[in-house]
This record gives structure tokens, C-alpha cells and sequence, in this order.
């Protein structure tokens, strides 16, 4: 098993780190890539892993053949900026919800749509679509042309029966509450675009990523030291390492198509049960489980990600060590639950 990370800059570094793969399926496009929404969870290492992946490519970063990667955002936390200036990546201050800011910005043919809001949605339902829908409105005009890979969720479908195997790409969405119905809007919103321009574009229905800061497994494993009795209301959840997703986001870039398409973006779902319980056994506590099963849950199939983007994803064993590793050294968390447990669209 790998060693975990030990500090936030090894953590960091292992979320950035780009496979050959990855270095490949950028050398086979041409020009800037842009990530829009830079500043987020995902951001800054997905900003960091394209560079890295240029350089490994070799791929020049100064004069008239250099190819930029571009990272937007407001950048309220300026140190995140700072860090991924002086890892040669190209920094934009802007609000994209603002579409005189969009407007200026410098055209790129590789885009990564990272923007929008999930927490907070209940209490901000306007902020919601604003972020989810209009802002992706602008984007997706101003990029025109792009090769776009466009972050959204799998909360999309509907829940369905655990025996089933999941949703697939072509099942009808079916979104619960204001935050999913908003995350469908900027689907067909940079859908509708891609169509009427001929752009291509890959809509990235990412399930559940975990980076040790914050996660499906972090979450577990605190409930499970601090006590709490675990809930099966969802039976089942997918869960990703976050470098592994970023990874096929890029790669995502080369697989974009016309007309659009949609891909599943996650790891094998595991039985929350399985997860709580393999969490205790590592903290040796005991894990205390609610009489509250359900036989459906927001769960993916991911056949169509193995064919298209085949990859070999971090063990969930590993996972799980070092997420308790993590927490059992002080490790600096986010304090952004991901709510997976969330049965009612309300988040």
C-alpha cells in the first residue's frame, strides 16, 4: 500500500500528479486550457495536475508555441492563487457570474467547467441557479467552439433499486429539489449551445470524490469516532479518489464529442455498511448502525466510464487508511459535508 500523505503539501502533490495517460491526451490537443472555477475543492489540483501534464508532455511554457493552463476564479483565498502562480500556472481574478467578466476573457479551446454552488442551496435558492444556470449560460456562449468538459453530478438521476446496478447515462433525469434541478438546467443549457454551434462537449457526471479533506469516507470515519449511529437510509455510495477524477477530467478533454454526451464519473459503490464497518475495524471502535435500511439509493454504473477512459483506480482500502491516517494526525479538513445521506434534494 502506498504511504499516505503526511501534510497538505504531499497531499496536494498526490492530487496534482498526472499519469502517462494523462500527459498523452493532452499532447494530442492543441492550445490553452482554461479551468473555470479554479478556486473551489477541485480546482486548484486539477489546475495543477494540467500543468504537470503539459510540462511531462513536454510542452513549452514561454514563447509564441507555449500552451498555458488558465485558472478563473474569484480567488477569495488569495493563497491559493499565489501557490498555483508559482506552479506556472496562468491566473485570472473574475467573477463568473458577472457575464461582462466572462466576456473578457481570453478564448481557450480546451475548457473545464468547474463552477457552481451545492451547499447553502436551501437557504440560497437564487444564488443557486445563478451560479448553476446563468453563469453557465455565459460561459458556454463565450466558449463556443471549445472542446468542453463540463462538471456536473450524479444527482441528475433519480434514486433508483440497489439491485438494478445503478443509473446509466441514458436513463431520464429525474432531479430532487433546487440543487439538482439547477445542475439538469446547466446541462442543457451548455448542451443546447454545443448542438447549435457543433461544439464538442462531454457532460462529467462526477460522483462523490474524495480528497482526505473532504469526502464520503472522512465523513464516516468522523461519525464513526465521534459515536454517531450510522445511517443506512443510503444503502450504497459511489466513491472516487479525487486525483483519479481529476485525471479523467483531462483526459475527458480528448473524449469530448459532437453531439454531446454524458459519462458516469466514479468509482464501484460500496455498501455504506461495509465502508462504516471497514472504518471501525481501522479505529478500532465499535460502529453502532439505525434500523433505517432502504433498498434504493443514488448509486452509477460505470460501464460506459471503463470503455470510454480506462483507468486504474486507488484502492478504497487505501482510501480508507489514509483518510484515517489523515484525521488521526490533525489533518486539516474542510468542514464541508458532502451530504450523501440526503434524502429529500434539500441541501
Amino acid at each position: 500500500m502506498r504511504p499516505a500523505p503526511e501534510n497538505e503539501r504531499a497531499l496536494n502533490d498526490a492530487l496534482s500528479s498526472p499519469d502517462d495517460s494523462t500527459s498523452q491526451a493532452l499532447a494530442s490537443l492543441d492550445g490553452d486550457i482554461i479551468v473555470l472555477g479554479a478556486g473551489g475543492k477541485m480546482g486548484p489540483t486539477l489546475a495543477r495536475m494540467a500543468r504537470r501534464a503539459l510540462d511531462a508532455a513536454g510542452a513549452s511554457r514561454d514563447g509564441p508555441d507555449a500552451r498555458r493552463v488558465i485558472a478563473v476564479s474569484r480567488f477569495s483565498d488569495a493563497s491559493v492563487a499565489t501557490s498555483l502562480a508559482s506552479d506556472g500556472v496562468d491566473i485570472i481574478r473574475a467573477d463568473l457570474a458577472d457575464p461582462h467578466a466572462v466576456a473578457s476573457l481570453p478564448f481557450a479551446p480546451n475548457v473545464l467547467w468547474l463552477a457552481g454552488q451545492k451547499f447553502g442551496t436551501t437557504g440560497d435558492p437564487v444564488g443557486t441557479w445563478t451560479l448553476n444556470v446563468v453563469a453557465s449560460t455565459h460561459a458556454a456562449e463565450h466558449f463556443a467552439g471549445a472542446r468542453i468538459v463540463c462538471f456536473s453530478t450524479g444527482n441528475v438521476y433519480a434514486r433508483t433499486p440497489v439491485a438494478t446496478g445503478g443509473s446509466r447515462e441514458h436513463d431520464a433525469l429525474a432531479p430532487d429539489g433546487e440543487y439538482a434541478a439547477s445542475c439538469v438546467g446547466r446541462e442543457r443549457v451548455f448542451e443546447s449551445v454545443a448542438r447549435r454551434t457543433g461544439s464538442p462537449l462531454l457532460l462529467y457526471r462526477l460522483f462523490y470524490a474524495c480528497d482526505l479533506r473532504y469526502g464520503v469516507i472522512t465523513d464516516l470515519a468522523l461519525r464513526v469516532l465521534r459515536g454517531d449511529t450510522i445511517s443506512l437510509a443510503t444503502p450504497i455510495v459511489n466513491v472516487i479518489w479525487q486525483g483519479d477524477a481529476n485525471r479523467l477530467a483531462l483526459r475527458a478533454l480528448a473524449a469530448t464529442t459532437t453531439p454531446p454526451t454524458a459519462l458516469n464519473v466514479t468509482g464501484a459503490a460500496i455498501h455504506t455498511r461495509t465502508l462504516a464497518t471497514q472504518i471501525g475495524a481501522l479505529l478500532d471502535v465499535a460502529v453502532r448502525f439505525a434500523d433505517d435500511v432502504r433498498t434504493e439509493a443514488l448509486v452509477a454504473n460505470v460501464d460506459a466510464l471503463h470503455a470510454t477512459l480506462p483507468y486504474d483506480a486507488l484502492p478504497v482500502d487505501t482510501l480508507l487508511a489514509w483518510a484515517i491516517a489523515w484525521i488521526r494526525q490533525g489533518g486539516h479538513l474542510l468542514g464541508k459535508p458532502t451530504k450523501f445521506e440526503v434524502r429529500d434534494g434539500r441541501f
